[in-house]
């Protein structure tokens, strides 16, 4: 299915215009870049800053710990890996979690694009992994974007965790990597993750739904499972749907604490909400913790 021209106009409208605006006409990107420029040093704030921007003459001359911010260069290029497995096809409120791949995709390559940037992606069907070369240009993230949107999802053997290690080493040349999935897959994603993020800036994209955080106790009801298509009756009642909630909601603590173990942005997008405003969010709060408000 082809996405219409003027869909697509006002997805870039969403991002140039709107995101813009609520991020007062600083758009440096979503996070702030490994750029050149160096800022002013600072003291180093326990558990927010980064290690790696330590400034060690300033630390030694004062015997405080300083970190020295970086002003953000845009990369060269920036790759994506989107996720599009079946699980992918779900949603029960405004947007499927498809929709949100592309718009989180959208946000990032406008961005990229409109500073003559290249973006790449890799497209996680199931059972195939898909590249795509970096391109500049606004017809080229168009069609990517219509990709995204249209590409079949199929159960197959290939995991995130098999993803990000293609990803990692298939593009060598530093720079943003962004993954953007809903994270419900059992492999060890976090040890390439973790890899990837040693040498690239990394932002995690984790989209959910809200029905996968809780249940209804609703009583007989058959769930299918979209990576297998397995189908199986439970008996949802109070209990049930206490049990699902507290497993749901280690799961999604699992993938937080996974996701900051291995050094990546962590960023969620959730169905029944506006989009455009939860990263318009998440990248204030990204500057404010790198010094830049």
């Amino acid at each position: 299915m082809r996405i219409p021209e003027d869909r697509l106009r006002r997805l870039e409208l969403k991002v140039t215009g709107r995101l813009d605006g609520m991020l007062g006409g600083e758009h440096l990107g979503l996070l702030p870049g490994p750029g050149s420029e160096l800022a002013e040093a600072r003291a180093y704030q326990p558990g927010e800053d980064d290690v790696r921007h330590m400034d060690w003459s300033v630390t030694a001359r004062t015997a405080v710990p300083h970190v020295r911010d970086v002003i953000a260069d845009h990369e060269l290029e920036a790759w994506a890996l989107v996720d599009l497995s079946p699980s992918m096809d779900y949603g029960t409120a405004e947007y499927l979690k498809r929709d949100l791949a592309v718009a989180a995709l959208a946000a990032v390559g406008f961005t990229a694009t409109r500073l003559g940037d290249r973006v790449g992606a890799y497209l996680m069907t199931g059972p195939t992994l898909r590249r795509r070369p970096a391109r500049a240009g606004r017809s080229r993230l168009y069609g990517l974007l219509r990709e995204v949107e249209s590409a079949p999802s199929e159960p197959g053997p290939l995991t995130l965790a098999d993803a990000i290690t293609a990803l990692d080493r298939g593009q060598r040349r530093r720079g943003l990597r962004v993954v953007i999935s809903d994270f419900l897959d059992a492999s060890d994603w976090e040890r390439p993750l973790r890899r990837m993020a040693a040498r690239h800036q990394v932002l995690a994209v984790e989209i959910i739904d809200p029905r996968e955080l809780e249940l209804p106790a609703t009583g007989m009801i058959e769930f299918a499972d979209p990576e297998t298509g397995a189908v199986q009756e439970f008996l949802l009642n109070a209990r049930v749907a206490e049990d699902y909630q507290r497993a749901a909601a280690a799961q999604r603590a699992g993938n937080a604490a996974a996701l900051r173990r291995a050094g990546a942005a962590h960023l969620v997008l959730r169905t029944d909400r506006d989009w455009v405003t939860d990263i318009a969010r998440f990248a204030l709060r990204r500057r404010r913790l790198g010094g830049r408000a």
